[in-house]
């Protein structure tokens, strides 16, 4: 990686970390909220082995945009969907501040008609608040995107796995955030 991207990265990256911690104290200690920022520098190598030229990538729950924005600043063609207004705009204005096209939809990242039903019938979607779909803002669909990531709380993964077997195309890897990281393809764990 060349040294001024390098440096650009290492810059979102410190300034990303200083919004959360300021968020944590901000929004999070007052009142529940789902966002929880992941350790960008896992991130970023894991972006780092998915890089190809022309792939798309999509952030589901895309909060401050600080993932989206790596890899758009990576040459993805990069989009975050959140559903709060408030980190929507903080991410647009992070995209700026660090010339990035990557570009943030408010709204759900769950398409329109969605049901989920895990094996045992049930339909709760954890911390995925529901809202009008926004991949209409994108002007996409989930099935354009060849990298998907989320951050899922616990027993999110399954609702993930599904809504990418569903709705994206057959050669899209979704990217889970954990420890350690998961990639899937279609309906096999990547390699």
């Amino acid at each position: 990686m060349e040294g001024a991207l390098q440096s650009k990265l290492t810059r979102l990256i410190a300034e990303g970390r200083e919004i959360a911690s300021a968020f944590e104290l901000d929004v999070r200690q007052k009142k529940w909220h789902s966002f929880i920022a992941a350790d960008y520098n896992v991130v970023l190598r894991q972006l780092l082995r998915l890089r190809r030229p022309g792939a798309s990538f999509l952030e589901c729950g895309s909060a401050t945009g600080v993932i989206a924005i790596m890899a758009d600043l990576l040459g993805f063609d990069a989009c975050g969907i959140e559903i709060d207004a408030d980190l929507v705009a903080v991410a647009r204005r992070l995209a700026d501040k660090y010339e990035s096209a990557a570009r943030f939809a408010l709204g759900s990242f769950l398409p329109t008609g969605y049901e989920y039903r895990d094996s045992t019938g049930d339909r709760r979607l954890g911390t995925l608040m529901q809202g009008k779909s926004a991949y209409p803002q994108l002007g996409r669909s989930l099935e354009d995107f060849d990298i998907v990531f989320a951050y899922p709380w616990e027993g999110e993964s399954a609702l993930l796995q599904d809504l990418v077997k569903r709705y994206a195309g057959s050669d899209a890897q979704l990217l889970l955030y954990g420890d350690p990281m998961e990639v899937y393809r279609g309906k096999r764990q990547a390699g």
